[in-house]
Parts: structure tokens; C-alpha cells; sequence
């Protein structure tokens, strides 16, 4: 069942760094401004130690989804990796709701969105250098954006380049996939950072 998290149409994410930390937390806001959730790192003691020694690209890691009252609303994560990475996305229930399979081209970036039987249901492609990112649907149709800069009056809230706009069409109907579309986009620059040196 999808929870109002995901009935937005958009998400602002600051992805501050926390330099004194493991794991980063980034806070998720609405288009009013107000903060709505957050996108929080879990990591093991053992994966702290881990970290020190491996690279991250190979490392497990796990982000959760969590609301205003840190309920969880869906949870990435992936497991040991040695080439292409394959990211799992799970309902507030734990329940499997896609697979993210993260495909490297040079300076594109792009994930397809698979669910459950392996159809494809989006595909989230990037411009590295100016970090844009479109979100389409199965069907190659533009159903969405990440992007840096943006209008309106969260223009005047979030002015510095360290936060990101994800927008989904009111127009996209497919309620059944917005978790896993949603949980996607709004990961997806500590999945870039988990998945490279």
C-alpha cells in the first residue's frame, strides 16, 4: 500500500555531508518548504570498519526511507558487488517492490527501474557534469525530473548548489510503482556516492 509520502509530485533533498560521520542523513522537504522525511544511511559496526579498508563501490549499504515520526516508508539496498550493481527497493512492510540495475556509461549515469517480474517501469538517465537527470517510463514517456536548479518560491528557500529537485508528473498515474520510482530519485546522489571511490 503506498503511504502519503509518495503522493508528492515534489521532493527537495539536501544532501549535506556529514564529514564527521559513517553515514549521511539527508533531509527530504515538499514543495512548501516543509520537511517531510528524511533519507538516512544504516551501517553495521563491521561495515564501519569495512569502509576503512575496501572500497565503497564493492560495500553492502542499506538507506532508509523515513517520515516526519522516523516511520520507515521504504528501504534501497544492495549487497556485495564486484561489476554491475543490481539494488534492491522495499515497501514500509519489507515487502519487494523492484530492482534498481544501475548500467555505467561514461559520464551517463543511468538506472532501469524493474519491477518484481522484471518488466521495466522507468529509466532515470544523467548529465554527470551538470547533474540533470529525466525520469521515463517504461514506454520512453518523460514522466519526471532531478535536477539542481528550479523555479518558484522554493527558489528562494533552497539557493545553494548542495540540494536537488526531484519532480514527477501529476500526470503519471502508475500509483503501484511511485515507491519505487520515488525511493529511486530521491537516493539517488548517495547511491552515486556509495557506488564509486
Amino acid at each position: 500500500m503506498i503511504t502519503n509520502f509518495f503522493n508528492g509530485h515534489d521532493y527537495f533533498i539536501d544532501q549535506k555531508v556529514n564529514f564527521f560521520k559513517f553515514a549521511n542523513t539527508y533531509k527530504v522537504f515538499n514543495e512548501q518548504g516543509a520537511q517531510i522525511g528524511a533519507v538516512q544511511q544504516k551501517l553495521t559496526t563491521g561495515q564501519k570498519i569495512l569502509r576503512l579498508f575496501v572500497g565503497k563501490p564493492a560495500l553492502p549499504f542499506k538507506l532508509e526511507i523515513v517520515d516526519q515520526n522516523e516511520q520507515v516508508q521504504a528501504t534501497i539496498s544492495r549487497g556485495w558487488t564486484f561489476f554491475m550493481s543490481k539494488i534492491l527497493v522495499h515497501d514500509a512492510n519489507g515487502a519487494d517492490v523492484a530492482i534498481i540495475k544501475q548500467k555505467f556509461k561514461f559520464f551517463k549515469p543511468t538506472f532501469k527501474i524493474e519491477d518484481t517480474t522484471g518488466l521495466l517501469i522507468a529509466e532515470i538517465t544523467g548529465d554527470w557534469k551538470a547533474w540533470n537527470f529525466s525520469i521515463k517510463d517504461g514506454q520512453g514517456l518523460s514522466i519526471g525530473s532531478i535536477s539542481k536548479r528550479w523555479a518558484g518560491a522554493m527558489k528562494e528557500i533552497f539557493t545553494t548548489a548542495d540540494k536537488y529537485n526531484v519532480h514527477i508528473e501529476p500526470t503519471y498515474t502508475q500509483t503501484k510503482h511511485r515507491i519505487a520510482i520515488i525511493s529511486a530519485a530521491i537516493t539517488i546522489d548517495m547511491v552515486l556516492k556509495e557506488s564509486s571511490k
